[in-house]
């Protein structure tokens, strides 16, 4: 077969639905296991997906009292998850118009958000580098392109900016934010940092190096990494699970202490466990884990799919949404970034 003269989207969604075409190029047989997805699932995905797309403003924004950037960032991630881009598919102009709103909240120095309104911009800022480095990568349009190159080249900057002394990040800069850091909001930056250099986007090695360190000095002797480098001792599964996400974005497979944060993470969170393992944020906790069982392979990740597949599948309210904590819109897309993650559209999650 000639892949050069193949719709990459259609020769992927080929991979995801059916495994036909990877019969075809590989010479091997898809297992069967992969190509056989529960109709409950992909029922589940359109629901959800229409009543994400249905809850965006004209402005590109989705009108939530708290995050409006990351929740932009995070439900236009979620739509290019179902193989739509900026110009082709079903949610195209739902994906242009958060691409376009998220470029009218870059500012001069490089922030994506606005520090007046979001006491937790670099959330939002990390998302928003994550989201926007997506589309970069299927912008056709010149001039959108230098447009998007512009944004992020100056986003990098403003993370790199903004690392604390010891390598992480906090809720803001280190600047305003007396050089404190936590976990949650460095692995935002990473994985944010790592979609724009995949996207062509120069990205300082050092900063990156920096924020491995972070992770590994805040790792403790159980394998499980801490809320803060100021808090060691404490492990936390979800900010575990999400390092290892960020590590393998990095690009750090290899590392002595992959092997212990994984055998924590799979410990703790595997069998799928309840909030209390999670610190109450079950949906952040799986967004990243399953990152992680998912680049193990097929045979680890299939069995785990089923029952978060399951779950997942089981919690959707009538209406096609998903309820949970911080915001409905979150926890919809988080549950539809998960759903769709062995698709395949999304460069940051593949393996």
């Amino acid at each position: 077969m000639n892949l050069s003269s193949f719709d990459r989207r259609q020769f992927l969604r080929a991979l995801a639905v059916g495994g036909g075409v990877a019969a075809t190029v590989g010479g091997m047989p898809s297992p069967a296991h992969a190509a056989i997805p529960k109709p409950k699932w992909q029922e589940a995905i359109d629901r959800g997906l229409e009543w994400l797309s249905s809850k965006q403003s004209s402005r590109g924004q989705w009108n939530t009292t708290v995050y409006p950037t990351a929740m932009a960032a995070l439900a236009g991630t979620a739509l290019i998850a179902s193989g739509s881009t900026t110009t082709q598919g079903p949610y195209a102009r739902q994906i242009a118009r958060a691409a376009d709103f998220l470029i009218s909240k870059s500012r001069g120095n490089g922030l994506i958000g606005d520090p007046q309104t979001d006491s937790r911009y670099t959330y939002g800022h990390g998302f928003a580098m994550l989201f926007l480095s997506q589309v970069l990568g299927e912008e056709g349009l010149l001039d959108r392109r230098e447009e998007l190159v512009d944004v992020l080249s100056r986003a990098v900057q403003f993370s790199g900016n903004a690392q604390t002394a010891a390598g992480g990040w906090g809720y803001v800069s280190a600047k305003e934010g007396n050089d404190f850091d936590e976990g949650s909001t460095t692995i935002t930056q990473v994985q944010g940092l790592r979609g724009c250099r995949n996207a062509g986007i120069p990205v300082s090695s050092e900063v990156i190096e920096k924020a491995k360190d972070y992770i590994y000095r805040c790792k403790n002797p159980d394998g499980g990494i801490s809320y803060s480098s100021r808090q060691t001792g404490s492990s936390r599964p979800a900010i575990t699970a999400a390092a290892l996400a960020a590590l393998y974005n990095a690009g750090d497979y290899d590392s002595e202490h992959v092997p212990e944060m994984l055998a924590y993470s799979k410990e703790s969170l595997h069998d799928i466990g309840q909030a209390g393992q999670s610190f109450g944020h079950w949906h952040y906790t799986y967004l990243y884990y399953s990152q992680v069982v998912y680049r193990q392979g097929d045979e680890l990740w299939f069995p785990f799919r089923d029952r978060l597949y399951d779950r997942i599948s089981a919690e959707q309210q009538a209406d096609g949404s998903w309820d949970g904590q911080i915001h409905p819109v979150y926890v919809t897309a988080c549950n539809l970034t998960m759903l769709q993650i062995d698709r395949g559209f999304l460069p940051i999650y593949q393996r």
